[in-house]
């Protein structure tokens, strides 16, 4: 499967990335055996359609990964198009029969392209954006007497001189002190080779843990609202009175609704609840 060839959502530059999240949105999430029969026919029988739906199946995924390295001031629709790529590389090295989920093989590759091009586009000379932040990029160097970090004395005066805050200083210092990180594994797109080791740090939450939560809390509101159906209307009534709307009925008031006592509404209620728990761990 060549990763370039291969017939994706259109994501031209200066396309609105809004449309093209509508797009992809249509595509269907695959269910665990739906992937799994997918993965082995392109795995043996090097199907391409079935990449092709693996693929496209995971796109949103991308997207959802790409938007937390928003801060690199690089075009989403660039880092979109970077993890697809990754995407792709993963479908191409997957092996169905180590059992996991696609999503938490390709999480590696498609933060590996995108890594790669921000390093690739994204140069120290950007962090020196006011005329102070430039004055400081270009004298720190030649205000340090030696290779060592600057001691607070000295940080304070090279901020007295320059102009800047010491903070300043030591920010800059740093950045100033930081080298891009090599990554380990293949050299072009067609190697067969590991994703790369190192990453660039990420505050957020792993996307793979991300849609695992998501996939169980479908699960979950499937389950409630097919156990909801089982029950009589008042209990299901009750419940979403007392439970499901922003304005919840006070026992007292559906009481009052239903001619019977507070006590009884109460009784009604946990009995409709132990039927839920019941049919939903069914």
């Amino acid at each position: 499967m060549a990763t370039n060839v291969m017939n994706l959502p259109n994501l031209a530059p200066g396309r609105d990335i809004d449309a093209y999240m509508n797009t992809i949105s249509a595509f269907p999430v695959l269910t665990a055996d739906q992937e799994k029969a997918l993965a082995e026919r392109f795995f043996y029988e090097q199907d391409l359609d079935a990449a092709r739906e693996l693929v496209l199946s995971h796109l949103r995924f991308v997207a959802h990964l790409a938007r937390s390295y928003q801060g690199y001031g690089l075009a989403q629709a660039d880092l979109v198009q970077e993890g697809n790529v990754g995407l792709m590389k993963a479908v191409k090295r997957f092996d169905p029969n180590v059992g996991v989920r696609l999503v938490s093989f390709a999480v590696h590759w498609i933060r590996a392209e995108i890594h790669e091009f921000i390093l690739r586009n994204w140069r120290i000379v950007k962090v020196a954006t006011t005329k102070a932040q430039r004055k400081l990029f270009f004298n720190l160097r030649g205000a340090k007497k030696q290779l060592a970090w600057l001691t607070p004395d000295e940080t304070r005066a090279i901020a007295d001189d320059l102009g800047v805050s010491a903070t300043e200083v030591t920010r800059m210092e740093g950045r100033l002190a930081a080298s891009d990180m090599a990554f380990d594994g293949y050299d072009s797109d067609d190697e067969s080779g590991t994703a790369p080791v190192f990453f660039l740090a990420s505050s957020t939450q792993d996307p793979a843990d991300i849609v695992a939560e998501e996939d169980a809390q479908a699960d979950s509101s499937e389950r409630l609202a097919h156990a909801l159906d089982g029950l009589d209307p008042r209990s299901r009534n009750i419940l979403q009175q007392r439970w499901l709307r922003d304005d919840k009925a006070t026992l007292h008031e559906l009481a009052e609704e239903y001619g019977v006592s507070a006590e009884r509404i109460r009784q009604l209620e946990q009995n409709a609840i132990k039927k839920l728990k019941k049919a939903i761990a069914a």
